[in-house]
């Protein structure tokens, strides 16, 4: 059976012009920081479209891609239409069960959820997949001598980006078990695959943490903590091994957040210091920032109000000087939403709900809609520092607004966070 082969996307070519793949990849990131959008584009992404891998962007992109460039159309940017491209679903086979699926509101997951059928020469490799409500990314699974290129190590990479969206749309609690399969195979890569050259091992480390890292993420969330726990030392062990100052910064970073979480704050502290050192040789303020916010929830925990207040400062200023081409690609989430969101964690944890209010207020309003997931949580702590705050009538509409956009989102720690409320509540 003949397969369709890509056209290149000469048209995306010509208007990246005397860029390079990573210059162009930048300013689609700066692009859609000015219009409120979160998307993680690097070189390879760019050159994927320009393949012609990628027929039709998803709608993020294309709210970035027509900022970009005002006028034109997607069929101008050398894309398809999108209706010739999205939502064909391959038959089931009579009598077999259909795969599972997480509800969604709408299909624009298809757009990004790209099944990657990985071959080493005549033979198909095993997949494991996300299967999660339409096309999903496999990671093959090594046989035998199989050499690891670069398709595999893609693969891993697209599962962390996969991941990261639909959590960002519903929330961790339907994907923690079903994503634990393509870690397995991302770790199985590195255990027997034999690399074709040092630079592909060394993404296959970094994708490997950052996947583990996510799954570890999706644990947290839906209060899995031990599991989370294990996960970010899979992922810092990982880091180490590698070398990798980045993902070691990351993972410090998400197992100070764990630490805060479970009550253990001295080691949440030494956790985001620890994170903070190894971040020291890496060109990004913003997390720097997200670190020392870290640091200042751990010793909010503490109750140590002086040692918080200066590691806010510290937050404020990496904050402040922007955000820089080599930021972590997981940092998409970390803008002023989210820092009006962490510190009124801190200020909440000290006691001065009207503080935590007024900062979860402005997390509020300034999230993009877009973001569900996010949005939802930010109302949360809002409705609860109401709560504590002794402002009964609007935490209890705060919390109603939560209640109702939580159609197709499914996280134990906003679940958590409404218990809280009602808890608060009941004094009224």
């Amino acid at each position: 059976m003949a397969t369709s082969r890509a056209v290149p996307n000469l048209a995306f070519r010509r208007l990246r012009g005397q860029h390079s793949p990573a210059e162009f990849a930048a300013a689609v990131r700066r692009a859609a920081r000015e219009i409120g959008e979160q998307v993680a584009c690097d070189a390879r992404y760019i050159g994927r479209v320009e393949a012609g891998e990628i027929r039709c962007p998803n709608y993020a992109y294309e709210r970035v891609f027509l900022h970009m460039f005002p006028g034109l159309g997607l069929s101008d940017l050398g894309f398809s239409a999108r209706e010739t491209v999205r939502g064909r679903r391959q038959p089931v086979a009579a009598g077999a069960p259909a795969p599972a699926a997480l509800p969604t509101r709408n299909d624009e997951e298809s757009d990004v959820l790209r099944r990657a059928f990985m071959t080493s020469g005549s033979a198909t490799l095993a997949a494991a997949s996300l299967g999660l409500g339409g096309p999903a990314v496999a990671i093959p699974s090594p046989r035998g001598t199989h050499r690891i290129g670069d398709a595999e190590v893609r693969a891993v990479e697209d599962a962390v980006r996969q991941i990261r969206l639909l959590d960002d749309r519903h929330g961790a609690d339907g994907l923690y078990k079903v994503a634990a399969h393509p870690l397995r195979a991302a770790y199985a890569l590195l255990d027997t695959g034999t690399m074709t050259r040092r630079s592909t091992e060394d993404r296959l480390h970094a994708g490997a943490g950052e996947l583990s890292l996510s799954v570890g993420w999706l644990a947290h969330d839906s209060g899995r903590h031990e599991d989370a726990r294990s996960h970010y030392a899979e992922a810092l062990a990982t880091a180490r091994v590698s070398g990798n100052s980045a993902l070691e910064a990351h993972a410090f970073c998400n197992a100070s957040f764990l630490a805060r979480d479970t009550g253990r704050f001295r080691e949440a502290v030494r956790a985001a210091q620890a994170g903070l050192r190894a971040a020291q040789t890496l060109d990004s303020d913003r997390l720097r920032s997200l670190l020392s916010l870290r640091e200042a929830a751990a010793w909010a925990g503490l109750g140590d109000r002086s040692a918080c207040e200066q590691a806010l400062g510290r937050a404020h200023g990496f904050f402040d000087r922007g955000t820089a081409d080599d930021d972590p690609e997981w940092m998409s989430f970390f803008g002023e939403p989210e820092r009006e969101a962490l510190e009124a964690q801190c200020w909440s944890a000290l006691g001065d709900w009207g503080r935590a209010a007024r900062h979860s207020h402005r997390a509020a309003v300034l999230q993009n809609p877009h973001f569900a997931r996010n949005l939802a949580l930010y109302r949360a702590h809002l409705a609860k520092n109401l709560a504590h705050a002794g402002r009964p009538d609007e935490a209890e509409a705060e919390a109603k607004r939560v209640v109702d956009s939580l159609e197709g989102i499914a996280s134990a720690r906003i679940r958590g966070m409404l218990v809280d409320t009602r808890r608060a509540l009941a004094a009224y």
